[in-house]
């Protein structure tokens, strides 16, 4: 198993996810290579900024080289629905932050915590889905089909390497 150590400079949380392996880690470490980046709505880029959805579409779009719809309840639509009790890590989380449901989503780590860009305090960082805030406006998660179907992630591979070969596991830890 291959393990790996993400410092994030400006953040003072500690996450404990669970293993992650293949398409999902993408996704994963896509969402976490971007904390502290400041939020911009309608934002796309993260020189830039970037909204929620913007922050999806980005990691999915670079990790997987999937293009999803533009607004956080247009992701909502995509893959299939997943439990809150069997949320994996890379699955999309979605919150009622609007008073509509499927108006915020995130990025699931694992240890119920996700990554998402808030308009609130302005940077993309991690949150615990318990906290009573997240935890009341929780409306529902996606999987992507990539994901289902254990396909490794669009270039996550090394030049030249099988496509049918196993994506190796990586524990995400993260320090201050």
């Amino acid at each position: 198993m291959l393990g790996a150590t993400v410092l994030l400079s400006g953040w003072s949380g500690r996450l404990n996810a669970q293993p992650v392996a293949g398409a999902a880690s993408e996704l994963v470490f896509g969402a976490v290579g971007l904390v502290g980046t400041p939020y911009r709505y309608g934002g796309e880029d993260p020189a830039s900024g970037l909204d929620c959805s913007g922050l999806v579409r980005y990691v999915a779009r670079t990790g997987l080289g999937i293009q999803l719809p533009r607004q956080a309840e247009e992701i909502g639509r995509v893959g299939v629905a997943v439990d809150r009790q069997q949320l994996q890590p890379g699955d999309f989380v979605f919150f009622d932050t609007l008073g509509r449901p499927f108006s915020h989503v995130g990025v699931y780590l694992g240890d119920g915590q996700f990554v998402h860009s808030p308009a609130r305090r302005g940077r993309v960082r991690v949150e615990r889905m318990s906290e009573p805030y997240w935890q009341s406006r929780f409306s529902g998660a996606r999987r992507l089909e990539a994901l289902l179907l254990g396909e490794p992630a669009a270039g996550a591979a090394g030049a030249g390497a099988e496509a049918s070969a196993p994506a190796e596991a990586v524990d995400l830890v993260i320090r201050p």
